[in-house]
């Protein structure tokens, strides 16, 4: 019997674990609630589901989510990415409303490389602001945060831009193996990020910037040069969403698209395992997170919650995830006989416990 609670309270360690139990918890309410919640249908060979629906919603802020992660992993925040939603969806959707064709495929990736390429500049200026000039991230991004809504609404001209273009829309409604393609473009970018910081001694680079930036800058790591890079990746993970978010409804609304977005990677950055105050950070955990916050908001719209309660449910339920996912939390709920080890904890908290 001890065997077995040894070996739980190792499983039950694990920074996943208790997000995959969350995870499963809420898709075992939605089939009680709706029996047919997990059936998957095949209809003119695409796959059909709340489970894929979830999974395509989702697209979108895992990409955010990603570069999230890698900037919160040395130390900082980017609260701008929702604005470069916006002007990202919003210069694509405006290029190719002025096109004669807008099926041309030509005008799509003219548009896609517009739209990307001012995206990497405004990463670039947050990374200026950051790393050169030495100002906090969370009011560096603020910056931009309100006047990229601005420059948003500047390039709609304040009305919603439509668009009737079939490739665009494919970006978030298209199909590709029976499943909706922006599952495939998440999945790609989050294999070409682990790969780069994970294959590459890059991670390793990034979470020793966030863990010490001063004594990585001594042992010759040129700390402003990662820094910088991780906005422009941001910038970029938003800018890709953008498209996502603006094909899903073919239109492009710079007050409305990727509204709040930041707060919802925040969160999954957060619910994923990867501390606030920098160091080592967890890609798989970021997507299990992303997965989490979708699960919650489909949740919230089939269970028929009111709109005036939704939000304050919501809350509820990620801080209860946030506070079942701290080891620290879960350890002082746990009873134990005097004499026994504490609780293990994760390495963040275990520093913290070293005297100085």
């Amino acid at each position: 019997m001890s065997e077995w609670k040894s070996r739980f309270r190792a499983l039950a360690g694990h920074r996943l674990f208790w997000p995959v139990v969350v995870l499963a918890v809420m898709l075992l309410a939605n089939t009680v609630y709706r029996p047919g919640f997990l059936a998957v249908q095949m209809r003119d060979g695409h796959l059909y589901g709340s489970l894929v629906d979830i999974l395509r919603l989702s697209a979108p802020l895992i990409l955010v989510a990603l570069g999230m992660t890698l900037v919160i992993s040395t130390g900082g925040i980017d609260l701008s990415v929702g604005s470069v939603c916006a002007i990202s969806g919003a210069v694509a959707c405006l290029y190719i409303s002025k096109q004669p064709d807008q099926d041309s495929l030509g005008a799509m990736f003219t548009a896609l490389a517009m739209a990307l390429g001012l995206a990497l500049v405004l990463g670039a200026w947050n990374g200026v602001l950051v790393a050169v000039i030495g100002i906090q991230p969370i009011i560096a991004t603020l910056i931009l945060m309100v006047a990229g809504r601005g420059l948003a609404q500047l390039i709609t001209e304040g009305q919603i831009i439509t668009i009737n273009a079939d490739p665009y829309r494919a970006i978030g409604l298209g199909h590709f193996l029976t499943l909706p393609l922006a599952i495939f473009i998440a999945l790609g970018a989050a294999l070409l990020i682990a790969a780069i910081t994970r294959r590459s001694a890059l991670g390793m680079i990034i979470e020793s910037v966030g863990g010490n930036a001063e004594a990585s800058r001594l042992a010759g790591i040129r700390s402003g040069r990662i820094t910088f890079l991780v906005y422009v990746v941001s910038a970029a993970c938003a800018a890709v969403a953008g498209f996502m978010i603006t094909a899903n409804v073919s239109s492009a609304d710079g007050n409305t698209a990727g509204l709040w977005i930041e707060l919802d990677a925040i969160l999954a950055v957060v619910i994923g395992g990867t501390s606030l105050a920098g160091g080592r950070f967890f890609l798989s955990g970021t997507i299990l997170g992303a997965l989490i916050i979708q699960t919650l908001t489909t949740s919230v719209y089939a269970m028929s919650i009111s709109p005036q309660t939704a939000l304050l449910f919501k809350a509820v339920v990620v801080i209860a995830v946030c506070l079942i996912n701290a080891p620290a939390f879960r350890a002082k709920l746990v009873r134990r006989k005097p004499g026994l080890p504490p609780a293990d904890v994760s390495g963040d908290q275990r520093k913290e416990r070293v005297p100085a």
